[in-house]
């Protein structure tokens, strides 16, 4: 259940809940939008996708497996998979999954059964006829949700092709792409080699020299941005950046197979799309601060990006240094800096965003996504930040249906946090009210210059 809200915080609220939802980065599928089926079945909708939910079952002894994890969709038991999450549904308490499930359950299905082990049955069936609704396919969904406009997050590889199939469809919703590099950027990345010979076919340049290889990212970052793209995403465990003086002899070491200074080209390239940022107008997102894969059996059996990945400390201030110096006194630039490590909001995220043209903090993410995460980062960031230097909210799902959820939880906690401040006498209820827009959806837009 969601907290409710009165008096200032209430009134706050209210201006903005029904506002458009701006979605400027995130991870959904292209294709359910390009291809307007049907979501399967109730464990592929809500358990399956969501590592969120399988991971703290996984804490507890429950096999992926039995959960669907890394099973072919033909082997898998869907009302099973839903028992099991409907058995252990008391695990979710005190969590932002809790209330992100119950209001998906209870707000955009439509289903007033508490769910449990002796519902679980009935449940199921309720969504399983839910969604065979034409009403329910996922273009009728993004009207319903009111979204404005929805990022998906597609690697430097992709064809794009279900993007454009958007287009050609007729249909007005807005989908649009991100360019996600870190395959082709990083050397450390799995089949980073082969990764870069495949961006050399597909753009048709010369990849086997570090000319080639820049033209190359040109070309790919061009193409995403004729679909529509307004940003890049690039996640990296720390900051690290440097200036190498012969980039070109480092790519040359790094093709014949010696991988000795991989760190140092990924720190470089790093810079090297900021300026190409400069260069074309993609805002800049950088998420740090997750060591990810720690669980090497998880990583061996299932694959990357199975709940193991763990926040972890950085240093923004000394890890920017060599971008910010060449690049970040541009105001052409736009980089938006996400972090799991919490102790550098107001140690370091902060005064450097209300210091450098170039940056704004990105929203509470991943682990912080919550009502406490939120109030936390409000308290840190926007004393030395203000509020014009933060990039507004973007929900970071994989998970459709918890869109709404996640927007609501935001706008809740921006009528709370705005309501103390004029409680504090900061600023006016009028000012309030502006900062709730601002804060709901204006600075998304603008910040990742996505237009009216």
């Amino acid at each position: 259940m969601v907290r409710q809200l009165s008096g200032v915080a209430a009134t706050l609220y209210e201006a903005v809940k029904d506002a458009p939802i701006v979605s400027p980065h995130g991870h959904c599928d292209p294709a359910w939008f390009a291809h307007n089926a049907a979501f399967s079945d109730p464990a592929e909708l809500l358990v399956i996708p969501d590592h969120y939910v399988f991971r703290m079952l996984y804490s507890q002894g429950i096999s992926l497996r039995d959960l669907g994890i890394g099973v072919p969709t033909a082997e898998r038991d869907a009302r099973r998979i839903f028992q099991i999450f409907a058995d252990h549904w008391h695990l979710f308490l005190g969590t932002p999954s809790h209330g992100w499930m119950t209001y998906v359950l209870e707000n955009t299905i439509g289903c007033d059964i508490p769910l449990g082990p002796d519902t679980a049955p009935a449940i199921y069936d309720h969504i399983d006829d839910w969604l065979k609704d034409p009403a329910h396919r996922p273009r009728a969904l993004f009207d319903r949700f009111n979204i404005d406009v929805l990022a998906t997050t597609d690697g430097a590889l992709d064809p794009l092709n279900d993007h454009e199939t958007i287009r050609q469809s007729g249909w007005q919703g807005r989908v649009v792409p991100t360019f996600r590099p870190d395959a082709v950027l990083d050397p450390n990345s799995p089949d980073w080699g082969d990764a870069v010979a495949q961006m050399g076919r597909i753009t048709g340049q010369d990849v086997q020299g570090f000319a080639g290889y820049l033209e190359a990212l040109r070309i790919r970052r061009a193409a995403f941005k004729a679909m529509g793209a307004t940003a890049t995403d690039h996640a990296i465990e720390v900051p690290n950046t440097c200036w190498l003086d012969a980039p070109a002899a480092v790519y040359d070491q790094l093709v014949a197979g010696d991988m000795t200074h991989a760190d140092a080209f990924h720190g470089h390239m790093l810079i090297e799309m900021a300026q190409m940022s400069i260069e074309d107008g993609l805002v800049m997102q950088l998420h740090a601060g997750s060591r990810r894969n720690t669980n090497h059996a998880v990583l061996d059996g299932f694959g990357r990006d199975k709940g193991a990945d763990i926040p972890i400390a950085v240093d923004w201030v000394r890890g920017l240094e060599p971008l910010l110096n060449r690049v970040g006194n541009n105001p052409a630039l736009t980089l938006i800096l996400f972090t799991l490590d919490e102790t550098t909001y107001a140690r370091e995220l902060a005064p450097m965003a209300g210091h450098w043209p170039c940056l704004r903090i990105g929203p509470p993410w991943w682990f912080h996504d919550s009502a406490a995460g939120i109030a936390r980062y409000f308290d840190q960031v926007v004393e030395t930040a203000g509020y014009w230097n933060l990039a507004g909210f973007n929900d970071d799902t994989r998970a459709f249906l918890s869109i709404p959820a996640r927007h609501d939880l935001w706008r809740r906690a921006v009528g709370l946090h705005l309501a103390e401040q004029v409680g504090r006498g900061y600023f006016s209820v009028t000012m309030a009210e502006e900062l709730a827009h601002l804060l709901a959806t204006d600075l998304a837009r603008t910040t990742y210059r996505l237009g009216a």
